[in-house]
C-alpha cells in the first residue's frame, strides 16, 4: 500500500527540519572562539605576576585555565556529537585526527559527558573559593561557600541519578 503524498511530504519536511539545529552549532563554535580569547586574557593577565606569585595564586591561575579548557572541551563534544546525532554525519572517517568517540557518542553518552564536565567545572570553582580563604584579606563568606557546596552536590547527585536512569534503561527490553 502506497503512502499518501501528503504524508510523504510531511515526513520529508520533518526530517529536513533537523537542519534548523545547524545554526545552534555554528553559534557554539563562535562561543568556543570567545573562550579562546578569554583563556588568553586570563593567561596574559597572570603571566606578568608569575615570578612574584604565591603557590596559591599559581594554583588559582592554573585552575582558571583548566576550568576554561574543560568548558571548551565540553563545547567541542556538544558541537561534534550534537551535529552528528541530530543534523548530519560528519564525513571525516578517514582523517587521522578524528577522535575515537566521534560517531559513537549517542544522546545518553552526551548527557553523561555533559554532567561530568559540569561536575568538574563546579569542583574547580569550589576549590578556587576554598583556596581564596588562605588569603588574609579575603573575609570568610559562609553563605556563598555553603551555596557553592550545595550547588556542587546537586550536580553530583544529578549525575549519579542520570547514570542510574541510563543503567535502568539499558536493562529494559527494547521495543
Amino acid at each position: 500500500m502506497k503512502k499518501p503524498a501528503i504524508e510523504t511530504l510531511l515526513e520529508r519536511g520533518l526530517f529536513a527540519s533537523r537542519w534548523l539545529m545547524a545554526p545552534f552549532y555554528v553559534g557554539l563554535v563562535v562561543a568556543l572562539a570567545a573562550m579562546i580569547v578569554v583563556f588568553f586574557q586570563e593567561l596574559f593577565h597572570g603571566l606578568p605576576q608569575v615570578l612574584s606569585m604565591k603557590p596559591e595564586d599559581a594554583i588559582l591561575l592554573a585552575l582558571s585555565l583548566i576550568d576554561l579548557s574543560l568548558a571548551a572541551n565540553l563545547l567541542v563534544i556538544v558541537i561534534l556529537s550534537g551535529d552528528e546525532n541530530f543534523v548530519s554525519k560528519i564525513d571525516t572517517a578517514s582523517h587521522e585526527d578524528r577522535p575515537d568517540w566521534m560517531g559513537t557518542v549517542d544522546f545518553s553518552g552526551l548527557k553523561m559527558k555533559l554532567i561530568a564536565s559540569i561536575v568538574a567545572i563546579s569542583a574547580i570553582a569550589l576549590l578556587k573559593s576554598f583556596l581564596k580563604l588562605t588569603e588574609p584579606q579575603v573575609p570568610l563568606d559562609e553563605p556563598r561557600l555553603l551555596w557553592l557546596v550545595v550547588v556542587h552536590l546537586s550536580f553530583v547527585v544529578s549525575g549519579v541519578l542520570l547514570a542510574v536512569m541510563d543503567w535502568l534503561n539499558s536493562k529494559v527490553a527494547k521495543h
